[in-house]
């Protein structure tokens, strides 16, 4: 066994004491809570644990984090998936198919980014960025609902609804954010300005395209469609039978998705600086030669993706109940 896959197996194996301990925090706190009903028990411990070493490994290894990324990774990815192995879909669904689409067709990508990073390797900040909000989130379920998924219903679960919709939200935002900014690029017709429609240069921040906007709706309908079948698999049958429909949570998805792509457009054509350097990069920073296109030096990249996300999945469950109710009625 080599060396790289010797110490992988032994950062995944970390996951039992990790798991042990959690489940005994988890075993005191609901002896001093009202969480008894959801109580975490050993197997659901192990598997909170076990999954999120391994997607962080795996990650560490496919180069998608770096060390400081995949150490935040995993606490953000614990929380996560204690919370509701629902939440988990939603941020492996997101995880793995981001770190695709920043892949894609990378030497093409090198010739507008001055900073390009190979394979996209995510640091803490960007990390804490993108999965922040789903984190806390996450953890608010802990507090306020205990351990267990439960499905979308404003009626008997509003509390979990509310939560589940917010973080579903937060994902889809980062993750058609994500598509569109890396596939989006691809776009055969140049981008124009989100503010005010003028053509700009491939890689300008608040630089949008039709197809990227379509782009951004399917990552969001990618989350939806993920949660929903998480829904279907983890939530119990007496629970969805007596519950609305599930699948307007795929819509929704879209919406947040679209949302969020937009609004992380808009800050970024007014909070953000953009210039182009004589070579043709588009960088943020403020140089000699450095011909501005828009934006004024206010937000970076990370506090654009944070804002857009937090905003998103403080919005979207505003208006989630109403939308909910349209399909009850039309039923």
């Amino acid at each position: 066994m080599s060396d790289s896959r010797t110490r992988e197996t032994i950062y995944i194996f970390l996951s039992v004491p990790v798991s042990l301990i959690i489940w005994v925090i988890g075993k005191s706190y609901s002896k001093f809570s009202n969480a008894n009903e959801f109580s975490l028990t050993p197997l659901r411990s192990y598997l909170s644990t076990f999954f999120p070493f391994v997607f962080m490994v795996y990650g560490y290894k496919k180069k998608s984090v770096n060390k400081s990324g995949a150490l935040f990774g995993i606490i953000t990815a614990l929380i996560i998936t204690i919370a509701s192995p629902v939440y988990l879909v939603c941020l492996a669904a997101f995880f793995f198919s981001s770190s695709k689409a920043t892949k894609y067709k990378q030497d093409f990508k090198k010739n507008f980014e001055k900073d390009f990073k190979e394979c996209g390797q995510r640091n803490w900040l960007q990390v804490l960025c993108n999965g922040g909000v789903g984190g806390f989130i996450a953890l608010c379920h802990l507090l306020e609902v205990g351990v267990g998924e439960r499905p979308i219903d404003f009626e008997n679960h509003y509390y979990a609804s509310i939560l589940g919709v917010a973080l579903m939200s937060s994902f889809a935002c980062v993750n058609g954010d994500t598509w569109a900014s890396e596939l989006g690029i691809l776009s055969k017709s140049e981008p124009f300005l989100i503010t005010s429609m003028e053509k700009v240069p491939r890689g300008t921040n608040g630089g949008v395209s039709v197809f990227g906007l379509f782009v951004s709706l399917f990552g969001g309908l990618f989350i939806g469609l993920f949660y929903f079948l998480a829904t279907l698999l983890f939530v119990e049958n007496d629970h969805i039978i007596d519950s609305p429909p599930q699948f307007p949570i795929i819509l929704l998805g879209g919406i947040a998705g679209l949302f969020g792509s937009l609004l992380d457009s808009f800050l970024g054509a007014t909070c953000q600086f953009s210039g182009q350097t004589p070579e043709g990069f588009i960088v943020e920073e403020i140089e000699e030669k450095v011909v501005k296109i828009s934006g004024r030096k206010i937000l970076n990249n990370h506090s654009v993706n944070f804002f857009s996300c937090l905003i998103t999945a403080l919005i979207v469950p505003l208006f989630a109940r109403q939308f909910w109710n349209l399909f009850i009625i039309s039923n």
